[in-house]
């Protein structure tokens, strides 16, 4: 008898349950260097195998492909496991090699739109107002950030269900809508930290021009040509010491830290 009969059913909920909390759970915490979140993938995966071969030699060779190197946001692959999913219930070990596209062709793209939305810009939004909320001695900020951090966790729990559903008809059909999701929010977040430039991040200078009875502050100056002037300045620097080759964000704050004290040392910067 065939292991797997074609387009019967076999997965169910509780399956989808199951890899879905697995891959919550591992992830990341089996990330390497060699097949980076590949025995995390397995692991999720390792239910449904289990189920869908019932040939020593079949499981083996899913489980052995499986193992293979892959990597992607993790918000997002819960996506491509129930495609995965979907994909090998209906087409059993003949499917193989569609599954290895699958995994191939979207855990790139998915990264992209993962990074981008959940890794930058939710991080980015949220973050900074409910640091700029601490800041200001408001405790909704923990609060928002607690209530962000889990509104993705459920996401992620309802992803792997979402897909299996949809199957490959998923992807043909959001990927349009994912694009223009991805370039709305990279705008929002734009004309977030935008707006916190101005508002959180300060930069006054003391030095003023002094011709007999005059004196000009340096401020009032800079303030004229463009008010938050430096700032603006401050943060291009910065994002473009982030650029260079061996600059890591701790050395950036160091070299801002350490020029700072040396301009107030002088009297430049109030």
């Amino acid at each position: 008898m065939e292991n797997l009969k074609i387009n019967q059913q076999v997965i169910t909920d509780e399956d989808i349950k199951k890899v879905s909390w697995r891959w919550i759970m591992a992830s990341q915490i089996t990330w390497n260097y060699e097949k980076m979140m590949a025995p995390g993938y397995f692991y999720a995966m390792l239910p449904v195998l289990r189920k869908l071969y019932t040939k020593e030699d079949e499981l083996k060779d899913m489980m052995h492909n499986h193992l293979q190197f892959f990597n992607t946001t993790p918000h997002m692959g819960g996506f491509i496991l129930g495609i995965d999913m979907a994909t090998e219930e209906s087409e059993g070990i003949k499917g193989k090699e569609a599954v290895n596209g699958i995994k191939t062709g979207l855990m790139g793209p998915f990264a992209g739109v993962g990074d981008t939305i959940v890794g930058v810009l939710i991080g980015t939004i949220f973050g900074s107002i409910a640091a700029y909320m601490g800041v200001n001695g408001n405790p909704t900020g923990v609060v928002l950030w607690m209530v962000v951090q889990a509104l993705l966790m459920v996401g992620r729990y309802f992803t792997v269900g979402m897909s299996y559903k949809q199957g490959m008809k998923m992807v043909t059909s959001t990927r349009d809508r994912l694009n223009a999701i991805t370039q709305a929010a990279t705008l929002l977040g734009i004309t977030v930290v935008g707006a916190l430039i101005a508002s959180v991040i300060r930069v006054n200078v003391a030095a003023s021009f002094v011709s007999g009875e005059v004196t000009v502050a340096g401020q009032d100056v800079l303030d004229q040509i463009m008010p938050k002037l430096l700032p603006v300045l401050l943060v291009a620097g910065v994002y473009t010491l982030l650029g260079k080759k061996n600059m890591t964000s701790t050395k950036a704050i160091l070299i801002v830290m350490v020029v700072s004290i040396i301009l107030y040392a002088i009297g430049f910067l109030a």
